[in-house]
């Protein structure tokens, strides 16, 4: 009987694994005719695979001269995980410039305090305020807690103003000495948005008539800085003649922006008919005002409450979601077309004259223009 012999041959298992790169080329191209500031550019983690790290609080950013750049990670879909998603920077473009950058895989970022230019919170101290801020402007909205205090109760889902002339972050010291209604060199809260919409707070427009939302119940930070803060702010439903419709507010501010984005999240508790979005702005005495619907933008130029200079307001939207302007008692009113697709995007904020970056009516109207301009025509970015 013959007996065989099988030899089998044990290779080590081979895996092959796409190529990591240890260095990406960002290519970023400005097609408008004039020189953009502070423009923040955003790579996604598609954008940024090849480098084989996926904790993007580990991507270092470098400019063409090999000089490290302010870089963020953001989570934008709030997830389980709170995993970012996007990795942000900001440059300066001249007109018509082409910029490149590289992104590297490194130690994770280490940020100080001088590196913030946003920065944002809630502020149970003060009745449940939220409060954010960038280098150029400050806002608050108010909490439930101050519709019920007896020193100075408020029903209002309006966006306040704070006045502000330093790049310094000051909400935390303005709220520590209680003193923000008095300039002492920083800037000053002179504005009293009240029950109006203030500064672009958004409402359901209906039957001639705007619907708004009472103070915010809850709210969560998406990211803080030191490039953007981004929060939600949570309203119970309100009615809106007869029918409820809630309201989810997400808000994002970049620094060195005049605007704030805005997306107002609107749902019926019932039916399925579209509803018509409004924007608003306190009504001002002596106030000057300039709306373009073909660039989506609605510029007004005001006087600041007692005698402290001159401030600007807008809003800017996609021009083909204008449907008219309005007004009610208390409000400017920018009316987008009824929509049952949210959430509605839009930009709104301000400019005060004292603060020395824009001082006159026609720089405002030019600055918002571009603003209005460079949505229209974003940085374009590749990654290779």
């Amino acid at each position: 009987m013959k007996v065989g012999l099988l030899i089998v041959l044990l290779f080590p298992a081979v895996h092959i694994s796409p190529t990591v790169q240890t260095e990406l080329t960002v290519t970023a191209v400005n097609h408008l005719n004039f020189a953009r500031q502070n423009e923040t550019i955003e790579l996604t983690a598609r954008d940024l695979a090849a480098l084989g790290e996926k904790d993007l609080n580990k991507l270092h950013v470098r400019d063409s001269s090999g000089k490290e750049l302010l870089a963020q990670s953001v989570d934008t879909d709030y997830d389980d995980y709170h995993k970012p998603d996007i990795l942000i920077f900001q440059s300066d473009f001249a007109p018509g410039e082409t910029k490149t950058f590289t992104v590297t895989a490194g130690k994770k970022r280490e940020y100080t305090k001088e590196d913030f230019r946003a920065y944002g919170r809630f502020v149970r101290e003060r009745f449940d305020d939220f409060a954010w801020e960038n280098d150029r402007i400050a806002h608050r909205t108010y909490g439930k807690a101050l519709i019920t205090w007896k020193g100075e109760p408020l029903t209002s889902s309006a966006i306040d103003i704070w006045s502000k002339r330093t790049a310094k972050l000051v909400i935390n010291d303005w709220y520590m000495v209680d003193n923000y209604h008095n300039d002492l060199g920083e800037g000053v809260d002179a504005y009293s948005a009240g029950p109006t919409r203030g500064c672009g707070g958004s409402g359901i427009w209906a039957n001639g008539q705007l619907f708004v939302p009472k103070n915010f119940v809850d709210s969560r930070v998406l990211t803080n800085g030191p490039i953007r803060v981004m929060f939600e702010l949570v309203y119970e439903p309100f009615d809106v003649n007869g029918v409820g419709v809630s309201q989810v507010l997400r808000v994002s501010l970049d620094g060195g922006s005049q605007l704030n984005h805005f997306e107002a999240f609107y749902r019926r508790v019932s039916g399925s008919e579209p509803l018509a979005v409004a924007i608003g702005f306190k009504k001002v005495k002596d106030e000057e005002k300039q709306f373009n619907a073909e660039r989506g933008r609605l510029t007004i130029w005001q006087p600041v409450e007692k005698n402290l200079g001159m401030q600007g307001l807008a809003v800017v939207v996609d021009p083909k979601d204008v449907d008219q302007l309005a007004e009610d008692k208390l409000n400017n009113l920018l009316v987008l077309k009824p929509t049952s697709t949210f959430p509605v995007s839009y930009w709104a904020g301000f400019a005060w004259d004292r603060a020395g970056q824009i001082t006159t009516a026609k720089a405002w109207d030019r600055y918002v223009d571009e603003f209005a301009a460079s949505r229209r025509s974003p940085i374009a970015i590749t990654v290779k």
